[in-house]
């Protein structure tokens, strides 16, 4: 079957052009463990024929990338790349971030210097902590830096980019109904408030003082008439006279709109003699002449109609009238509120260098940035280098605009020629260190992605050169693309040996080295850090396509999928998995894929991940009913199968694609799995196809609580409750109420039962329902009420909600009942197909032995889980061995820089009297979370302790 794959791909003339470019060449030895046999051929034989239609027909239902008869190259070049891939062309990523090489001594840097800094420039230092904790994987922790930075703003620019971004991050362009400009009601949201400029912290909490009634009601009341209120004969004491009209004026008035006027009128200019003034060749037209005669008297532009108040600006900027001016800019910024009106009005307000104008438009491109980005006139705008000089001159090209603007591009096409034109103008705008290492790395990064090495090259080294170490990496990949394997070699040994080794060194060294070196180093990369992918995927590829062992390669990918689940490993696996003919395995994975991206291109990006799952189910997987996939939902969601439970999920929106509550369990399974970003989408989808607004309100609450606002989440849940009493109504008010940094009082706890009791009257499915169960339980025990813990658990496991063991096993616990708690584990780990919570809990019901047995199961099944590392520590510093205690906490802080492993480590070095060791890992925690409070106080006492250790010193 295989050669007649090849014969056909050689009747098409693609094969030559395949061998060349191609990364994931068909292997014919790809049985490996399991030969791949005839029906693997069928498979791919039935992917040529579906190839060939889709090459022809357009799909119009398909939201996939169609596949169109101009591009049946593409796709047969797509075909050639299906077998088991090989390992030559596999490389990691470079990150496009920041990336220090002692990541926790620049939180604590970063930190001390917000601490230190003047109140007016605590904006710009809270951007740079957003800059550095991008590194990590946590959004929340990103966007709480952002709100910081938005609230410390002082200028209308960094308020408008800071809001704009804020806004992006919720991605609200995508929920239908909500406009780019609405107010939310909170002063640091309010679109109108960011044109204010001041530096007032305090407001970031406060609601907006946004007018409620309309703008058409405004315009409704009474309003002076320009003729009406003009200048009487018997008042004006001088006249302008433009054209044939004369204006008639209060010498005194007009004298006191700006220093010109007053010496023109006032001075020994001969105007200051006459009654009547020619006007005629000063390009001001008589109406404006009028409007500024009017505000000379009453200081205000508001009865003028917009065209008026445009050439009141100009007359404005001629004789330098600033107040004047400010009234019309200020006015015409009222009156930007979509792009295309933007559109018109901010080459005018960068002629007249009108700041708030040309904010007003700034703010309207950026709160819709998907849409305004792909306006070719905005982007022409954004990317032009005059245009940016244009700006500079008003106070609006700022490093933070193009910061944002770069970062979006970069989401959207690594590749393009946007992308590319933005960094260039973050490169200009680069002031400081920080700026110049990111900007420098960044634009490095795209031209890597771009193959235009060289230049990659010295952007790299422009970002070495301004102190970014990690640039190196690019470096080196520019050196190894350009054909200097050998130095790219020596400068990665050169890296490893002047700093402290980390993970993603090893990684990068192991492409430039072969054999068993290369495998030593992927090996240490894996040991220093876990959470690099590449390792895992060379590893499982060498297995299939050199060791042609695929059963091995595919539990060498179980490993890193149990704890880090991402496209390009389900994947690979998926691969794996069809070489063994379990396509409901590869169709699991496919499905999961397309979950986390729904516009994932596979097989090296030649083939839609829609494409292979339809080709599953018409030769290979039976397709299941609505009801089927029911109970398969609830058999996986019992086995704690979160990949199996999102591909039937995933089967279901298929089939019902306006469900949503379906989107709303598919985001659960996403945000269990650390998936932020994709189960945020699913929220926004849940939420737009919300038949009720009850059920809107809900789903709102959940993306309020799940991007940090808990008290929004709270009037969403009360505001929906209120329309109608329903389970996820009152079950998502008291998971806000039970928020893991509120503190539950007696009062607090038998609101959120009463609330949790109202939830489980209410119509549910069982998997909700057990949920609620396991959360009544788990506020009984904090109650001490063991008996009613107990019933709710009991209860939640006859529904197959099988993470109550947990919680049964803690009654158990309580009731001296070891035991019995340590069985009810093993119950959870026999169930769970991802048991690594339940290996670290079950380690709390047994012997010390036997605990640290389970807490190395549990790291070795979740590197990321930090209790195993805070315990081994903790038992090391009962035992007296207080240097390896240290060392287990920095094992794991190198690779996941913790709170609580930050907390503990410093709680460590100060009962060795290591203050100054205890400052630096307190300020890094608190760079973390500024408002922890266990931390707050060890960082106080020590920080008297070093000062007084080193007053010592000095006296000594």
């Amino acid at each position: 079957m295989q050669q007649n794959i090849l014969n056909t791909m050689r009747s098409l003339k693609i094969l030559d052009g395949c061998k060349a470019s191609q990364v994931y060449p068909l292997n014919g030895g790809s049985g490996g463990a399991g030969s791949s046999g005839s029906s693997v051929g069928e498979f791919f034989h039935h992917l040529q024929d579906h190839l060939k239609v889709n090459s022809i027909r357009t799909k119009s239902t398909r939201n996939f990338q169609n596949v169109q008869n101009s591009n049946s190259v593409a796709v047969a070049e797509a075909l050639a790349s299906y077998g088991l891939p090989v390992t030559d062309q596999i490389e990691p990523p470079i990150d496009p971030c920041l990336k220090s090489v002692n990541f926790v001594e620049t939180l604590a840097d970063v930190y001390r210097r917000i601490e230190n800094c003047p109140q007016f420039e605590k904006s710009g230092m809270y951007l740079e902590q957003c800059a550095v904790i991008r590194a990590l994987p946590d959004p929340k922790l990103f966007q709480r830096s952002l709100r910081l930075a938005r609230q410390h703003a002082v200028d209308v620019n960094s308020k408008i980019v800071l809001s704009a971004w804020l806004r992006f991050e919720k991605r609200e362009d995508e929920l239908i109904g909500a406009s780019s400009m609405d107010c939310r009601g909170k002063y640091i949201e309010c679109p109108k408030a960011a044109l204010v400029s001041g530096y007032n912290p305090e407001s970031a909490s406060d609601p907006c003082m946004c007018p409620r009634a309309p703008r058409e009601e405004e315009d409704d009341e009474p309003c002076m008439e320009v003729e009406e209120c003009s200048t009487s004969e018997e008042d004006g004491d001088m006249s302008f006279i433009i054209g044939k009209e004369e204006v008639r004026c209060s010498r005194f008035n007009i004298a006191s709109l700006s220093r010109p006027f007053k010496a023109m009128l006032y001075g020994s200019f001969i105007e200051s003699k006459r009654e009547k003034i020619n006007f005629s060749k000063n390009g001001v037209s008589a109406e404006a002449m009028r409007a500024a005669e009017i505000f000379s008297r009453t200081k205000s532009v508001d009865s003028f109609e917009p065209e008026v108040v445009l050439d009141l600006l100009s007359l404005a900027n001629k004789f330098c009238c600033d107040e004047l001016k400010s009234a019309c800019d200020a006015y015409l910024a009222s009156f930007v509120s979509e792009i295309e009106r933007a559109t018109l009005l901010i080459e005018y307000g960068l002629e007249e260098t009108a700041y708030l104008l040309v904010a007003a438009c700034l703010q309207v491109y950026l709160r819709e940035l998907t849409s305004s980005m792909r306006n070719q006139n905005v982007t022409k705008f954004f990317c032009s280098s005059e245009v940016r000089e244009k700006m500079a001159l008003v106070g609006h090209a700022s490093f933070l605009l193009y910061f944002f603007l770069s970062q979006i591009a970069m989401e959207e096409d690594m590749k393009s020629n946007t992308t590319v034109m933005l960094l260039e103008r973050l490169t200009e705008c680069a002031t400081e260190g920080w700026q110049k290492q990111l900007a420098y790395h960044q634009l490095g990064c795209v031209m890597l992605e771009r193959k235009e090495y060289k230049d990659a090259q010295n952007w790299f080294l422009a970002a070495v050169e301004s102190g970014h170490v990690y640039s190196l990496v690019g470096v080196a990949r520019t050196k190894y693309k350009r054909g200097h394997k050998y130095s790219a070699y020596k400068l990665m040994n050169s890296l490893i040996s002047d700093y402290k080794p980390s993970g993603w060194m090893y990684q990068e060294r192991s492409l430039y080295c072969d054999g068993k070196e290369k495998m030593m180093d992927l090996s240490t990369a894996s040991e220093l850090d876990p959470t690099l992918s590449f390792p895992y995927k060379y590893r499982a590829v060498s297995l299939a396509s050199e060791e042609k062992n695929i059963g091995a390669a595919i539990s060498e990918m179980d490993k890193i999928i149990s704890f880090k689940v991402t496209p390009d490993c389900l994947e690979l696996r998926a691969w794996f998995l069809i070489s063994l003919e379990d396509y409901e395995g590869a169709l699991r994975d496919v499905r999961a894929i397309l979950t986390l991206d729904p516009n994932y291109m596979m097989f090296f990006g030649k083939l839609h991940g829609d494409c292979v799952v339809e080709l599953l189910l018409h030769h290979h997987v039976q397709q299941s009913s609505q009801a089927d996939c029911w109970m398969q939902l609830y058999d996986r969601w019992s086995n704690v199968d979160d990949v199996g439970s999102l591909a039937v999920v995933h089967h279901m929106l298929a089939n019902d694609p306006g469900k949503s509550l379906l989107r709303f369990r598919q985001s659960l399974l996403l945000l269990r799995l650390n998936c932020h970003k994709a189960a945020m989408r699913s929220l926004r989808l849940a939420r737009n196809h919300a038949i009720s607004d009850h059920e809107r309100l809900v789903y709102e609450g959940w993306i309020s609580y799940d991007t940090g606002n808990r008290e929004e989440a709270l009037a969403k849940a009360e505001e929906a409750i209120s329309i109608q009493r329903s389970f996820e109504a009152y079950f998502l008010k008291a998971y806000a109420l039970t928020d893991p940094n509120s503190n539950l009082d007696a009062e607090s706890s038998s609101n959120v039962i009463q609330l949790l009791e109202e939830a489980l009257r209410c119509p549910s499915d069982g998997l909700r329902k057990g949920q609620a169960l396991s959360n009544l339980g788990s506020i009984y025990v904090d109650c001490g009420k063991l008996e009613l813990a107990a019933d709710c658990y009991m209860n939640a496991l006859n529904i197959k909600h099988s993470r109550a063991h947990q919680g049964l096993a803690r009654v158990y616990h309580l009731k001296n009942q070891r035991k019995a708690a340590y069985d009810e584990m093993t119950k959870l780990i026999e169930k769970a197909r991802n048991n690594a919570s339940a290996y670290e809990k079950r380690s709390e019901y047994c012997d010390r032995d036997m605990a640290k047995s389970d807490l190395t199961m549990a790291t070795q099944l979740d590197p990321l889980r930090t209790y195993p590392y805070r315990y081994r520590a903790a038992i090391l510093m009962d035992d007296h061995k207080e240097v390896e205690a240290i060392e287990e906490l920095t094992k794991a802080i190198a690779f996941k820089p913790d709170l609580q492993l930050l907390h503990l480590r410093a709680a460590f070095h100060d009962s060795m009297g290591d203050y100054n060791s205890t400052v630096r890992d307190c300020e890094a925690a608190l760079c973390l979370d500024p408002d922890h409070s266990d931390t707050l106080e060890l960082y106080h006492k020590a920080r008297e302790r070093a000062n007084e250790q080193q007053q010592q010193q000095q006296q000594v």
